[in-house]
């Protein structure tokens, strides 16, 4: 079934257009990823189909009844608001129905007046089929249920909602629209900020997920592992196609080039009809001319097609003024720490020349610090570093804060490299597509992307022979990233970088570092070779390890003990599906008492009306207690499981 049809759709700012003639078809349960360069409208779209901006022309039309739910790229908490009350705000239509429950029961219980019992009846009846529909039974441990599953621990509930870093507001944001159960959602970069197992739960959940997708992503690994079919915005118009990301490629491929084909014949047939009409035209005879007349007469009826384009892509390379000697950085024992939160530590790696290494990690455990602390940004707390022989140190930041905002794109790159010509300059910036009056634009003017692309060129003309790079594919469009892969693949110096865009590292390492808070564990090959390393290592804890260097007296004192752990674990599991069954046997009672007081019947005697309000406040009462030992049950079974 279609859900979702643009027809025509244009927008403009000011003289730039952005969006021409989009027109895009969705169907129910389809997952569409939406890709282009930045720049080319994905966001705007998405604003447009939300509803937060206005197209200035064509046409949106949803089925009826469509729930849209939509994710920016920035969420921003509502200041003052916990976890749990920024996610209990989805709910605050099915308070106000339980308010005007709450009174109508009260006004049962005082009136005796037969028809106006009837009537209240009536009206309680539906009020209490539209709150059970919307979850008003169940809204707590909902919340409960889906913060839980997206990794927020139960200490966070009560935190503040607008410290969150930026990976747990973008989880939180997913939560909000999960509890909304949006028939269609929107989601603009999602991926951003999240950690491996956060992107591992998200490409799970959206691959189940029931509704429809739209996502703007320019995470190729995640768009091959949940999309169903790719929309590609290119100069304005859409472009669909079957499949995840990996088979839009060379569908794309094949389409322009059989555009180009069919636009090439069509010019020399032009070609060779002009030149026969010029010939019949120097005969200057009669006939001739009337042969010239009518081919051009044909001539010009022939729908010409235009040029196919495509949009410019960035074109560089890597060099190195010089060779390292083999040994290139040797880090020993470095720790560090922010107050009484200790990052890492007992950290010692050596990378040697030619080493195109991945430094991966969860959020917050310091792998940007660690790149700070090897540029003398920062100081570790305790260790030091050995530089080998000849290494020239390039530095890509993620958040480009060495760019100067009150700088112009030509003099924050020309500053750097005085002794070079504006000519050579410009000739650089050039080739990162900053054209003409571009390279005049304050950098404070410039988006993600331009930024990285400025950076980019800095560290191309420094030729260092060792580059630290943060996250050097955030903001970059997918061909921008595959142009910098293909780069860093003929670059023949050495690499260590901090990123979670997993095809990026399937394509330039050779080894992954993974940094705990207790060191660095080190896997040979990309990414996928990791991945593969894990499951062979999780498919070998059949044998404990704890129990490798104990004696057989301690090995048995400790397998009695976790025994007797897994036996308590048990009787919890046990009290917790008994607290779980009791919630269910409550609400069943409610919904039975619900059913009997919704019956026009009962309204005939007041005495019994009266007494079937009462007999609910109470079924509701004993409900809360469910709840609350249901709750105290999970309490207990994780405090069991972490001690």
């Amino acid at each position: 079934m279609i859900i979702l049809t643009i027809q025509n759709l244009h927008k403009a700012f000011g003289g730039n257009v952005v969006l021409k003639d989009v027109n895009m078809v969705l169907q129910d349960h389809q997952r569409m990823g939406l890709v282009g360069v930045n720049g080319c409208g994905k966001s705007t779209l998405l604003k447009i189909l939300a509803g937060k901006e206005q197209a200035d022309g064509g046409s949106v039309s949803l089925a009826k009844g469509m729930k849209i739910g939509y994710m920016e790229q920035q969420y921003i908490a509502r200041e003052g608001a916990t976890v749990f009350e920024e996610l209990q705000s989805v709910y605050e239509p099915v308070f106000a129905m339980e308010e005007k429950m709450r009174a109508l029961e009260a006004r049962m219980a005082e009136v005796s007046d037969e028809k106006e019992l009837i009537r209240l009846g009536d009206s309680y009846a539906r009020l209490s089929d539209a709150f059970e529909k919307a979850d008003g039974y169940a809204w707590r441990s909902l919340i409960h249920g889906v913060l839980s599953g997206l990794g927020f621990q139960k200490e966070q509930f009560d935190q503040p909602a607008h410290l969150l870093s930026g990976g747990e507001l973008t989880r939180l944001c997913l939560a909000k629209l999960l509890l909304q159960k949006p028939d269609l959602l929107l989601l603009d970069e999602p991926t951003n900020h999240l950690d491996l197992a956060a992107l591992d739960w998200l490409e799970k959940y959206l691959s189940e997920y029931s509704g429809a997708l739209i996502v703007v992503s320019h995470d190729r690994y995640f768009l091959d592992h949940v999309c169903t079919h790719i929309t590609e915005l290119l100069l304005g118009v859409a472009e669909q196609y079957e499949g995840n990301y990996s088979r839009y490629m060379p569908q794309r491929t094949e389409r322009f080039e059989i555009r180009m084909r069919a636009w090439e014949q069509q010019q020399k047939l032009i070609a060779r009809e002009e030149a026969i009409i010029a010939r019949y035209k120097s005969f200057n005879r009669e006939k001739s001319i009337r042969a010239a007349e009518s081919r051009e007469k044909r001539l010009e009826k022939i729908e010409r097609l235009e040029r196919p384009e495509d949009e410019h892509q960035v074109r560089f390379r890597f060099e190195a003024n010089r060779r390292t000697g083999d040994d290139v950085l040797s880090i020993q024992d470095f720790s560090k720490s922010f107050g009484d939160r200790i990052l890492f530590s007992n950290v010692n790696i050596n990378i040697r020349a030619g080493d195109r290494i991945a430094l991966l990690g969860p959020n917050g455990i310091g792998k940007s610090t660690l790149l700070r602390c090897l540029i003398g940004e920062l100081a570790p707390d305790t260790g030091f570093v050995r530089w080998g022989a000849n290494v020239d140190m390039g530095y890509y930041d993620q958040q480009q804060k060495s760019l100067h905002p009150d700088k112009t794109v030509l003099d924050e790159v020309w500053d750097a490299f005085p002794r070079l010509e504006q000519s050579q300059v410009r000739g650089a910036l050039g080739l990162f597509l900053f054209t003409g009056d571009d390279v005049f634009s304050p950098i404070r003017t410039l988006s993600g992307g331009e930024k990285g692309r400025v950076a980019l060129t800095k560290l191309m003309l420094h030729k260092d022979n060792l580059l630290l790079l943060d996250e050097p594919t955030n903001h970059l469009d997918m061909d921008s990233r595959e142009v910098l892969e293909d780069a860093l693949d003929n670059f023949e110096g050495t690499i260590l970088a901090v990123s979670h865009d997993r095809y990026f590292i399937n394509r330039f390492a050779t080894k992954v570092l993974v940094l705990g808070p207790d060191g660095v564990k080190e896997y040979l090959g990309n990414f996928d070779d990791y991945q593969a390393r894990l499951q062979w290592e999780a498919s070998q804890q059949d044998v404990d390890p704890r129990f490798a260097e104990m004696t057989r007296t301690e090995a048995a004192k400790e397998k009695k003990k976790m025994r007797l752990a897994k036996e308590q674990q048990k009787a919890l599991k046990e009290a917790v599906k008994a607290a779980e069954q009791a919630v269910s046997d409550a609400e069943e009672a409610i919904e039975a008492q619900e059913a009997l007081m919704a019956t026009p019947e009962i309204y005939a005697v007041p005495e019994k009306a009266a007494e079937a309000a009462r007999e609910y406040q109470r079924l509701k009462a004993h409900l809360a207690d469910c709840y609350a030992r249901w709750e105290a049950a999970e309490e207990a079974l994780e405090e069991s499981i972490e001690s």
